[in-house]
């Protein structure tokens, strides 16, 4: 497929609306919003929030739609935390945490903004190209409404957006042959993906987990001895990327060039407006 896109113009894209995404799992307004629904854990509570758009599902359906995340964690809490609250009423109460959240991190000139509603546009323009086959996360998202205000709008598209490049992303990790810990092992060697101490806290391994894993990469010959990528190991991680790329194509070469270029620069704006709010911990990403 030929495209008139720059190179690695749609991860970039990418890589400019995923993180605002994310704010809503290190908000505080998602521990009180949920916490009025009577969740009392932390993992309970995002692992209800991404999961909600697939219904009363259990840990066999997020383990496989999730893809890193270990499956005792998983268990401890699904289907449990339906008998808590409604998968619709734990999304209500997600938008209303991205609302507040948003409002809070960005501002409401920014939110009530030409360019946010401009942003949205433009985000959503690009979903209409999104494919549902073998998408499970975008597809259950994108079955639910577009929220009316244009922030909560930005937010859903780049949900939509971010879930859409994630299911490709989980075909490409097996094309290449990592598991679920490897691939969060070499993706931390990158220097890109989040500490290794936020990993096991968030996906439930043990250090023992990463460590096998670790040793696993080792003798495939894609980490040194000090836990570093090699040059195969380098090569493998942007041949993964490459391969997400060409799966979550269609919605960028859709928005086409000049799109993409416009809403790259409107969301890096908004990130890095998040980002100086105190969106995300300063520890978060790293090798350590």
């Amino acid at each position: 497929m030929t495209t008139a896109l720059p190179p690695r113009a749609g991860r970039r894209c990418h890589n400019a609306l995923n993180p605002l995404h994310s704010t809503l799992y290190f908000s505080p307004d998602l521990d009180r919003e949920f916490s009025a629904l009577g969740f009392t854990d932390q993992s309970a509570m995002r692992l209800a929030a991404r999961s909600a758009a697939l219904g009363a599902v259990g840990a066999g359906t997020v383990a496989a739609t999730f893809y890193n995340y270990n499956h005792e964690l998983l268990a401890r809490h699904l289907p449990a935390v339906w008998d808590i609250a409604s998968p619709a009423d734990v999304l209500a109460a997600r938008l209303r945490t991205v609302d507040a959240t948003l409002r809070r991190l960005l501002g409401e000139d920014t939110v009530s903004s030409p360019e946010m509603a401009e942003a949205a546009m433009l985000a959503l323009r690009a979903t209409e190209a999104c494919t549902r086959h073998a998408r499970p996360l975008y597809s259950a998202h994108a079955d639910l409404p577009v929220p009316e205000a244009p922030h909560l709008a930005y937010w859903y598209a780049a949900t939509l957006l971010r879930e859409h490049r994630g299911d490709g992303h989980l075909a490409a990790l097996l094309t290449v042959g990592l598991d679920p810990v490897e691939a969060l092992v070499s993706h931390t060697a990158t220097g890109k993906g989040m500490a290794p101490r936020w990993v096991l806290g968030s996906r439930g391994w043990k250090r023992a987990d990463w460590e096998a894993a670790t040793e696993r990469l080792r003798g495939r010959g894609l980490l040194d001895a000090e836990g570093e990528l090699t040059e195969a190991g380098t090569a493998l991680r942007e041949e993964l990327e490459e391969r997400t790329d060409l799966l979550d194509s269609a919605p960028y070469e859709h928005l086409g060039a000049a799109g993409v270029e416009r809403l790259t620069e409107l969301g890096r704006g908004f990130l890095v407006t998040a980002a100086v709010a105190g969106a995300f911990p300063a520890d978060l990403v790293g090798k350590g």
